[in-house]
């Protein structure tokens, strides 16, 4: 086997017509027989970069060679020898597995025996076997990227692009995807793998990480890791962490804070000593060190996090008269036919708390979620929001509540302020109160060079910015986000958080779904879902401490959901 490299760019740059600069002279190689991870933050390059190493666009200078062929010359040969996963699902929903599988098979020229040996081998692969008559639509968001793979498989590449492939999936089916990556590495195949979640970058054995088209590290990720050594640290046994961490990233010394369970996790600069509790307004807690995380240096690496306070800030929501509890499930249930997607599902929230709801993709935390907004009436059971009965004062609830839905639920043909507006008159805003909303928010969200722009063409990270935005208007005591956001990076994750965080010691209660357990980690209190039911409730911690045992000392949230759900699952099987 050829051990040199499949992919070999120098002085690679990229400008579109309209003059943005993609990428900047790129210098860097990509060996056979392993996973490197391309990481950075929206509008970093990253899609662009992959789409030139497929051959999908030219460069504007330099070159790119991909499995020891010019991208600019040799077409033919690189779509023999490169699979190109995109980010978004590229395959047919309205045709099963099966009829999906066989269109692909077509457009690579497999034919024949071949094709039904390499149709087979990939549902084995997959596990897809059992779900070919199945709509692609239809299938759990991890099934699909395990469609979408093996359609990236259907003739063996020696080159696999994979741009964002676990966005949108449950931490079970990341694992299962990351398994089946490691078996094609295993076999020589050079894979690229494009991630928001930087713990996957951790997986890696080569990393790229590129801010604003330019290349700032390429290397492994724990000797980037390990730039942070001595300067991470958690805040612990703090009464208000929501407070400490906004006091933590007023001071300079500090570049990076983060909510990790009942701790702060913070970074500070490189030579600066960590803040002492009584600098973070919190004299009973305690600043202990901790090793380094590679999303710790990733961030400093970029400059550090957000700092300062959210403009949501300030300000106290009132108590809801005569309401214990915020949001109230008692006994939720909902079949569809002989189907029972949620069962006895009960939780209570609290004034000022974050509820987190998670679970694997067909869980029931959808239609739990779709059950507390009033878009599904329940088989059985009861909800209240906001002082309201769900399902006899409906209207009341929902005027009271602000939606982000899982997917980007704003109108695309319509503007940034269009969007505003129109949101605005369904809460029933009007006059100066309207436009002082709309106002506020674009100043907060940092709108205003996007007023004019199509929802539908805004970058990631301000289509989820307008969506909050539109979600806040009417100032509502209780926020539902479900999956807010997914596939955005780090650092917008960050900014995201600020804003809720800082909703949230305003009084507004907070519930949210999520894949992304280091988000999770934000939670007050979560509910994990499994098979349509609740088996776990408790906080971060709480999940993680059930999940300890000698052979995992120090379990992850990701390992506490993991393993709680296999646990849960051998029970049922032995029952």
């Amino acid at each position: 086997m050829n051990a040199g490299p499949l992919v070999v760019a120098r002085g690679l740059s990229k400008r579109f017509p309209d003059g943005t600069l993609a990428l900047d002279g790129l210098d860097f190689d990509v060996l056979p027989g392993r996973v490197t991870g391309l990481v950075g933050p929206d509008g970093a390059g990253k899609t662009t970069l992959m789409r030139l190493i497929a051959g999908l666009l030219l460069p504007s200078e330099g070159s790119v060679r991909s499995c020891g062929f010019d991208t600019a010359s040799d077409l033919p040969e690189i779509r023999a020898a490169v699979s190109y996963m995109p980010q978004r699902f590229g395959l047919y929903e309205d045709l099963t597995v099966a009829e999906n599988l066989a269109l692909y098979a077509d457009l690579r020229g497999v034919v024949g025996d071949e094709r039904t040996a390499t149709t087979q081998r990939l549902l084995d692969f997959t596990g897809l076997g059992p779900f070919t008559s199945r709509l692609a639509g239809k299938l759990s968001g991890g099934m699909k990227q395990k469609l979408g793979l093996a359609c990236a498989l259907i003739r063996t590449p020696r080159l696999l692009l994979l741009d964002e492939p676990s966005v949108g999936v449950d931490p079970i089916s990341r694992r299962e995807l990351w398994r089946l990556v490691y078996q094609l590495v295993d076999r020589g195949i050079a894979v690229v793998w494009s991630t928001a979640y930087l713990d996957e970058a951790e997986r890696c054995t080569s990393v790229l990480t590129l801010d604003r088209g330019r290349l700032l590290y390429d290397g492994p990720p724990e000797e980037l890791t390990a730039r942070a050594i001595g300067r991470t640290v958690l805040v612990r046994g703090a009464d208000r962490k929501r407070r400490v961490l906004a006091a933590a990233l007023r001071l300079p010394e500090v570049v990076d804070g983060v909510i990790q369970g009942r701790a702060v996790r913070l970074v500070v600069r490189d030579g600066a000593r960590p803040p002492s509790p009584p600098d973070l307004g919190a004299p009973d807690a305690e600043v202990i060190p901790t090793s380094p995380r590679f999303e710790d240096a990733f961030v400093d690496l970029l400059g550090g996090g957000p700092k300062g306070e959210s403009p949501l800030s300030g300000g106290n929501r009132p108590a809801i008269p005569g309401a214990d509890a915020v949001v109230e499930a008692v006994g939720l249930t909902k079949r569809f036919g002989s189907f029972t997607a949620a069962r006895d599902i009960t939780f209570r929230i609290g004034r000022g708390e974050i509820f987190g709801l998670l679970g694997p993709n067909g869980a029931g935390k959808s239609t739990t979620f779709k059950m507390l907004c009033g878009l599904l009436v329940p088989t059985e059971g009861t909800a209240r929001v906001a002082g309201a009965d769900l399902y006899r004062s409906g209207g009341q609830a929902r005027a009271r509540l602000g939606y982000m839905a899982q997917k980007f639920s704003l109108y695309g043909d319509l503007s940034a302020r269009q969007n505003l507006e129109f949101f605005s008159g369904v809460y029933g805003l009007s006059g100066r109160r309207r436009r002082e909303a709309i106002d506020r928010l674009v100043g907060a969200f940092e709108l205003e060079p996007f007023l004019k722009v199509d929802a539908g063409r805004l970058p990631l990270g301000f289509k989820q910015r307008l969506a909050l935005a539109c979600a806040v208007l009417h100032d509502p005591p209780v926020l539902f986000l479900d999956e807010p956001t997914s596939g955005v990076d780090p650092l917008t994750r960050r900014e995201f958080w600020s804003h809720i965080n800082a909703m949230v010691e305003r009084g507004v209660t907070v519930l949210v779904t999520t894949h992304f357990l280091d988000e999770a980690e934000y939670c007050d209190r979560i509910a994990l879902v499994d098979k349509g039911r609740v088996i776990a409730n408790g906080s971060p911690d709480d999940l993680k401490d059930a999940a300890r045992s000698d052979s995992l000392p120090e379990p992850t949230l990701e390992d506490a959901f993991i393993g709680l759900v296999e646990a849960a699952d051998a029970r049922e099987q032995a029952a």
